[in-house]
């Protein structure tokens, strides 16, 4: 795989099915280099595998489809070309989409109503002067009064608050009705099973802006009966009405007892009586970390997909819960699913593909799709290293063709509570197919192997995960066909502090660095991310007296491999500054670095920024590489 070859990798977006259960939609998105944007339409899908996929929308950029509950209507969200998203709705047996909404700021998450006769969903709402066709620089200043006043790849929050809006998508000239109002941020609205109520989350109380805590809201769909359903000591997400519209199904995890502390807490599955009541949580706390978005097919419980080792399975967990019964599992990623008429759909990631819709009917399995990846992948080799402590620390290799001996790459994911798993990962493709062997894994501090494993390393980070890191990189050694003398470090968010760690404490090991998007300075990122205000003391612990030493910074004077620096300019989960403190450190001791740094892009560049910066960055980084190893 070449770094231009991400034009290759189809993305799957999130499935829908009709109420009979016979066909799917799915959003298929690639890279168009060409554009230098992302293009996608949307597919129509046949759930018993009696045909081939076929196009139903060439884009620019269609996501979010959505079965009307009659299965006469599709809607989805359209933007690209430089169009907010916005709502369209086209019959589903044949005909043109019609545009429903023209918010500034474009919508999201739509979802019908049970009569199949509106459309709620969310849209940022600017405050008045901002986000228009006034130059930003030449905007009133910005009173900013709480810690939470900005996002990552979003930019400023507090001046275009998120509100549930509800529209008739067959009116003459449909406009959309405002439900939600006040300086607070709502989302993931839903309807209940008769229609007369909406639920969505919001953190409505006194301390918004310096917690982490939200709540389950309901309301009518005209805004009206405005009440709070869970009880304030969650962070919550994603609610669900259960059949029979008695109770609410959602993600959530305790946020500690200042409702600031989430890293490395398991998020799970919970059930609130509409009426009000006490939360109660039905998957396991220890054993099960929830993701994607939650589905109530029937009475006997709720689908939702748990990390396991790497993995991503499928489950049904009963409303009392207990023990989920497994319905998809193995060496593979369940991204997201939706369920219909006791057939299921869900795109699945694996170690050949990066995605592909599967369906569960009948009792069977059966595989719908090939969108890709339409290039040869190289396969991925399990591997598992023993702590010091007896520990088992598991992982991949990607290997190179050929019998080597091979240079070999040491990379380390973000989170850290993340993890590494079963599918197509593009950086560990174009680095093995320019011939060096890739060894990843999920040391403690990783999610997916239980809350204990994750919560190992708070207070310790940098020496407790260089550890097992190192555990891991001398088992995948030992299997042979690789050159330990030509090793390189590298890794991106948490994984550039741990490739800055490892550079510093276990530099011998390598001959070259490569640290992207970085936390390097505790006490900087405390104040200047944002989510480090709550993410710092939670991970790194109380004593900001540690942190110093903590850093990976202060131990910077110990680097002597050469050590390139990658970030983006508006980065504001690992602000830039980050960068800037290592490589000024490292410029005035002489290390041989350099500092990449990509205009216009945040956190999220190597996975969503601009295709021709992704492939810049890739070319860059096999530059370096060539260099040194």
């Amino acid at each position: 795989m070449k770094p231009a070859d991400i034009a290759h990798l189809p993305a799957l977006g999130a499935p829908t099915i009709s109420p009979d259960g016979k066909h799917a939609v799915v959003a298929v998105t690639r890279p168009d280099l060409e554009a230098d944007e992302y293009r996608g339409g949307l597919w129509l899908v046949p759930t018993d595998g009696s045909a081939e996929p076929r196009p139903l929308t060439r884009g620019p950029r269609d996501a979010e489809p959505t079965y009307s509950p009659d299965g006469a209507w599709l809607a989805f969200v359209r933007g690209g070309d430089g169009a907010k998203p916005q709502l369209y709705v086209m019959p589903t047996d044949g005909g043109e989409p019609r545009k429903v909404t023209d918010q500034p700021l474009g919508i999201s998450a739509p979802v019908w109503s049970p009569d199949s006769r509106r459309l709620a969903f969310v849209a940022r709402v600017p405050e008045e002067g901002r986000y228009g066709e006034a130059k930003p620089e030449q905007e009133r200043p910005r009173r900013i009064t709480g810690l939470k006043y900005r996002w990552d790849n979003l930019g400023f929050s507090l001046d275009r608050r998120t509100h549930v809006f509800v529209v008739d998508p067959f009116a003459d000239e449909p406009a959309a009705s405002q439900v939600t109002e006040g300086d607070f941020d709502h989302g993931e609205v839903t309807w209940s099973p008769d229609g007369a109520l909406l639920a969505f989350t919001a953190a409505r109380h006194d301390k918004r802006d310096s917690t982490l805590t939200d709540d389950v809201w309901v309301c009518a769909p005209d805004g009206s009966g405005l009440r709070r359903v869970t009880a304030t000591d969650l962070s919550v997400a994603l609610p669900r009405f259960t059949p029979d519209g008695e109770s609410l199904c959602f993600l959530g995890a305790h946020a500690g007892p200042e409702g600031r502390h989430l890293v490395a807490r398991n998020l799970g599955l919970w059930l609130v009586p509409v009426s009000g009541g006490e939360a109660r949580r039905l998957t396991d706390e220890e054993r099960f970390h929830l993701s994607g978005s939650p589905q109530v097919p029937a009475a006997d419980g709720v689908l939702v997909t748990a990390e396991n080792r790497g993995a991503v399975d499928l489950l049904l967990v009963p409303y009392a819960g207990g023990e989920p019964t497994v319905l998809v599992n193995g060496s593979r990623e369940v991204n997201a699913f939706a369920h219909a008429a006791d057939v299921t759909v869900a795109a699945v990631s694996d170690p050949r593909s990066t995605g592909e819709l599967i369906a569960l009917r009948d009792g069977k399995e059966i595989t719908l799709t090939s969108f890709g990846p339409g290039i040869d992948v190289l396969p991925i080799e399990e591997i598992t290293g023993t702590a010091p402590d007896g520990y088992p620390v598991h992982g991949w290799m990607v290997r190179p063709a050929g019998e080597g001996p091979h240079p070999v790459l040491l990379m380390i994911h973000g989170g850290p509570f993340a993890q590494y798993g079963w599918h197509v990962f593009d950086e560990a493709q174009v680095y093995a197919s320019a011939g060096y062997a890739v060894v990843m894994g999920n040391p403690r501090g990783s999610s997916g192997y239980g809350q204990a494993h994750g919560r190992h390393i708070m207070g310790d980070v940098g020496r407790l995960s260089a550890i097992d890191l190192v555990a891991l990189f001398d088992a995948a050694l030992a299997t042979g066909g690789l050159d330990a003398s030509r090793a390189g470090v590298l890794g991106g968010s948490h994984g550039g502090f741990m490739t800055t760690w490892m550079a510093a404490h276990h530099g011998d090991r390598f001959k070259a660095a490569i640290s992207e998007r970085a936390v390097n300075a505790i006490d900087s990122f405390h104040g200047s991310s944002d989510i480090g205000w709550s993410f710092a003391r939670d991970l790194y612990g109380d004593d900001q007296a540690r942190w110093v030493e903590q850093s990976p910074l202060t131990h910077a004077d110990k680097i002597d491999i050469p050590f390139l620096i990658i970030h983006s300019e508006h980065d504001w989960r690992c602000p830039v500054e980050q960068a800037q403190r290592l490589f000024v450190k490292l410029q005035l001791r002489g290390v041989e670095s350099e500092f990449l740094l990509f205009p216009g892009e945040g956190h999220e560049l190597s996975r969503s920024g601009l295709p021709s910066h992704r492939v810049a960055r890739f070319e860059a980084v096999l530059e370096w590489w060539g260099r040194h190893l």
